[in-house]
């Protein structure tokens, strides 16, 4: 086993655990974190299906977003589309044998990666041209996003310009499961993008990404609209009442 192997292998599985770690704990956080008032944003469903829906209705099309802003809507959609389809297709590093439906989205999944960076261009770019917006971003919001325009240019030039040995990198990521490595190749290109990936797996339960998992615990989308139906008590209220 190379240096260089047994580098990205431990670089790996150091970010596999602060990402499960890391997201575990906020997840419980989240969890146990009291929502003290009814407070779902109206127009509020009033049944528990209701919510289901509107919780679909917001992770698939982004409903909220789209009232608020029509250019971030169109951008933020296209991001996570493409992410979501070139997630699907590296799923085939992972498996063997690869699945029908991950080896049937391939051909859509290679150009995704576009639509993933166009995205990301737009919404990168409506923090400099937005005033309001422009003002309240931080560096760590550019550097985020920088990341995953790197990690997606990277990508598309790997599969476009500067091909790699595909079959060696999914007996590397094959072998991180065994515990058994294989030599993973040395092209730079692939270094850097392996490199951005695994920092971003590090800094994903720290940063403003985890808005994916929040989103299920936001009071004002998970809250069923029946005040007057049922008095909404949170969990430690509750133990005061029976005292």
């Amino acid at each position: 086993m190379s240096f260089l192997t047994g580098l990205y292998a431990f670089a790996f599985y150091f970010a596999a655990l602060v990402l499960v770690a890391g997201l575990t704990w906020k997840v419980v956080q989240y969890a146990r974190t009291p929502a003290p008032l009814k407070i779902p944003t109206t127009p509020a469903p009033i049944t528990g299906s209701g919510v289901v829906l509107r919780m679909t209705r917001e992770v698939v099309l982004f409903e909220s977003l789209f009232r608020g802003n029509k250019w971030t809507w169109i951008f933020s959609w296209i991001f996570h589309f493409g992410l979501f389809l070139v997630t699907l297709r590296h799923l085939r590093y992972f498996m063997d044998p690869v699945p029908t439906p991950i080896a049937f989205i391939q051909p859509f999944g290679i150009y995704a990666g576009f639509a993933m960076v166009l995205g990301l261009a737009g919404l990168w770019a409506r923090r400099f041209l937005v005033d309001r917006v422009r003002y309240i971003s931080s560096p760590s919001d550019h550097l985020i996003l920088g990341l995953l325009v790197l990690i997606g240019c990277s990508g598309i030039l790997m599969s476009f310009v500067v091909h790699t040995d595909i079959v060696s990198v999914k007996a590397f990521f094959l072998g991180l499961y065994s515990f058994d490595l294989k030599p993973l190749p040395a092209d730079p290109l692939l270094l850097l993008h392996l490199l951005l990936v695994a920092g971003l797996m590090i800094i994903f339960p720290f940063s403003k990404l985890l808005h994916a998992p929040g989103l299920f615990f936001s009071p004002t989308r998970n809250q069923v609209d029946n005040p007057r139906e049922r008095r909404h008590l949170a969990p430690w209220a509750a133990r005061f009442e029976q005292r």
